[in-house]
């Protein structure tokens, strides 16, 4: 929740949106949602508009921003997808260049998931200048034949994600290589295990990168036991099964 927290702030700052109200509130808010709602297993939603006013481009000082909540009920732990993997398409990035801000600008990730949607893939990961930028809600890993975790580094081109993040964290804790660098689509296909991260998916193996099966097109072992180890973290009592 904190992190998440601290990228709303950091994107409304780059936004020049003042916070609707201090940290600590907005949390204390998510809780009673949760609680007013019975939320078991879900999510939490929130967005932030620069505040009421007649439609222009340019926009007045000090108005009063507006914050909308609500909670989702989804199952986030030992879903299928997680037990068997996704596959995912190739399409290039057609998104603008400032993606590190967190918007609700989606278009390019609409358009993007309903095509691959279209042609039998449970998600797609983005391409620009020849190198993977991310999933078009998730942040996409590959591991080479050394078992070295690779994603792409935080930038301009990619939202920081929240549970990636946690993740990094989590290899470091374990003694596990990261390298933060861009990739190739070609690397990707020839990885010996990909996955992918997001807040509403956790840890996620994929098994297909567009026409290339990854590995023998099941669960790796490697991120199986990313899986477990994250819902640990997280303080899910639940044991990913191998």
């Amino acid at each position: 929740m904190l992190l998440h927290l601290a990228r709303l702030e950091r994107s409304l700052a780059q936004l020049d949106i003042p916070l609707p109200m201090a940290l600590a509130e907005i949390e204390a808010l998510q809780l009673q949602l949760i609680a007013r709602n019975g939320l078991q297993e879900g999510t939490v939603y929130l967005q932030v508009s620069r505040g009421e006013e007649d439609r222009d481009f340019l926009y007045s000082k000090g108005l009063k921003p507006v914050l909308v909540g609500f909670t989702q009920e989804k199952t986030l732990v030992d879903t299928k997808a997680q037990r068997e993997g996704i596959s995912v398409d190739l399409t290039d990035d057609p998104r603008w260049t400032r993606r590190d801000i967190k918007t609700v600008m989606l278009l390019g990730q609409v358009l993007a998931k309903c095509a691959a949607k279209d042609r039998g893939y449970g998600d797609v990961w983005m391409i620009e200048d020849g190198k993977i930028t991310e999933g078009a809600s998730s942040t996409a890993y590959i591991v080479t034949a050394d078992l070295k975790i690779v994603t792409r580094g935080n930038s301009d081109a990619v939202l920081p994600g929240c549970t990636r993040q946690a993740l990094l964290t989590l290899c470091q804790k374990h003694g596990l290589t990261v390298e933060e660098r861009a990739f190739t689509s070609g690397e990707a296909q020839a990885a010996v295990e990909a996955f992918a991260t997001s807040a509403s998916s956790l840890v996620m193996s994929v098994v297909k990168i567009g026409e290339a099966v990854i590995g023998d097109g099941r669960p790796s072992p490697l991120t199986r036991d990313l899986q477990t180890q994250y819902l640990v973290a997280v303080g899910v009592a639940v044991a990913v099964p191998n």
